[in-house]
């Protein structure tokens, strides 16, 4: 169920991702030089927000869309869009939230709550992971170590700028790109990487 801050931050969220596409929460990182990891990321596995455990060599062979988000960003309407692609890449591209509390204390909820607003509000049905930090702590979520920091993932040490931002695997567990917050999931930066 959505509140009444979640409805205005949805019908806000265009105007929202249109004014920071020039700051840095519309940054791309591209992985021009196809940097190999040196720790494999099918090494890893997820703690989805039901409790069972997803290990990443399953996805081998898809490409992958990690996504830190949370329920009362401005940038929450992106589920839509995420499920939009999900929809359409099919089998291709796995998609997987991260409900983060990070960025400006924008997800408060636990992981059964976080689902059901997902679900009910956005219609999703691509994956989410129970809630974790996503920033460079100690407590930091493996999968999102593996993501910033390049002595893992062979190049990368570029952290989560906001909620809502996305990392590309390509299907051979190679992180191709990162994408900021107010780019969308449908433009055409992405779809073009994604299919």
């Amino acid at each position: 169920m959505s509140s009444i801050k979640q409805s205005i931050l949805k019908k806000l969220y265009p105007f929202i991702r249109k004014a920071a596409k020039n700051t840095r929460n519309g940054v791309v990182i591209t992985n021009n030089q196809n940097i190999a990891p040196t720790t494999s990321l099918y090494d890893l596995e997820v703690v989805l927000s039901g409790g069972s455990i997803l290990d990443m060599v399953d996805l081998k062979g898809k490409k992958i869309l990690l996504v830190n988000t949370a329920s009362d960003c401005g940038y929450t309407g992106q589920y839509e869009e995420l499920q939009a692609l999900h929809e359409t890449a099919g089998d291709k591209v796995a998609i997987i939230a991260f409900p983060a509390n990070d960025f400006g204390m924008q997800e408060r909820k636990d992981d059964a709550s976080i689902q059901a607003f997902c679900k009910t509000s956005y219609g999703v049905t691509f994956l989410i992971a129970k809630k974790g930090i996503v920033r460079k702590k100690a407590e930091q979520q493996p999968i999102y170590r593996w993501l910033t920091d390049k002595s893992q993932n062979g190049w990368n040490n570029h952290a989560p700028d906001w909620n809502f931002g996305k990392y590309l695997i390509n299907e051979e567990g190679l992180l191709t790109h990162y994408f900021g917050p107010s780019i969308s999931p449908v433009e055409n930066d992405v779809l073009l990487t994604v299919h």
